[in-house]
């Protein structure tokens, strides 16, 4: 598992302001999009986020920064930490959303409808922290402010990360994909089906046909008779 330094984001501020490293390098060595480390260095993401030296921090060295400065292809490393601390698993809860950010739930969920309907619910759910009937009521306009909403991206917005949008993206695409093949393998089975059952009717109507006498007929007796004679 790569690990990634104490408050990606803010180390991201920090490298940002304080070395000439590229935005790749940065968001490699964070676990951050390249796109938000690009809205960090833009002022449009990380908003009143302090940014934190990760080599104070005893995360990263010098040595490290300046040989990454002069390699543009170097990849951060991370130093070992010298107490090693347990990772805690816990259930992931619903999505917290600042009270700043509230306000633009509704253009983010607009945005998302519209520019990646693959999306289940649930997901558009999980990524901007809202509920299914304020998705329902923005996608059938019924909102009580509908006529005011703007869609925005919500990884501009900050309501998510671009590597999380990004993976529920990759999933939906996964899941129409394997609905799309699922599909097509019951339609094949039906045609199969259908054309196995249309071979058993017309076999059974030949040998009705040759029940009642009008199939291929062999001579009768009293024909042979005349012929010998």
């Amino acid at each position: 598992m790569t690990r990634t330094p104490l408050m990606p984001k803010a180390t991201a501020v920090w490298l940002v302001d304080n070395t000439s490293l590229t935005f790749d390098q940065i968001a490699e060595f964070c676990g951050l999009h390249v796109l938000e480390v690009k809205g960090i260095a833009d002022g449009d993401v990380a908003h009143g986020i302090k940014g934190m030296d990760p080599i104070s921090s005893g995360q990263l060295s010098r040595d490290e920064i300046a040989v990454a400065e002069e390699d543009p292809k170097h990849r951060l490393l991370l130093l070992e930490p010298k107490v090693e601390v347990p990772e805690v698993k816990t259930k992931r809860g619903p999505r917290y959303t600042p009270v700043s950010r509230r306000q633009d739930r509704p253009n983010a969920i607009l945005w998302l409808l519209r520019n990646h309907p693959e999306l289940k619910d649930s997901q558009v759910m999980r990524l901007v922290g809202t509920t299914k009937p304020t998705i329902l009521s923005i996608r059938e306009r019924t909102h009580w402010n509908s006529p005011n909403l703007v869609a925005q991206d919500p990884v501009t917005l900050g309501l998510c990360s671009q590597i999380d949008l990004d993976a529920a993206v990759k999933r939906a695409a996964a899941r129409l994909e394997r609905e799309r093949k699922k599909a097509e393998k019951a339609a094949m089975k039906r045609e199969t089906r259908g054309q196995k059952e249309t071979s058993d009717s017309d076999i059974a109507s030949a040998e009705d046909l040759e029940g009642y006498g009008l199939g291929s007929e062999s001579p009768s007796d009293e024909e042979e008779d005349e012929s010998t004679r």
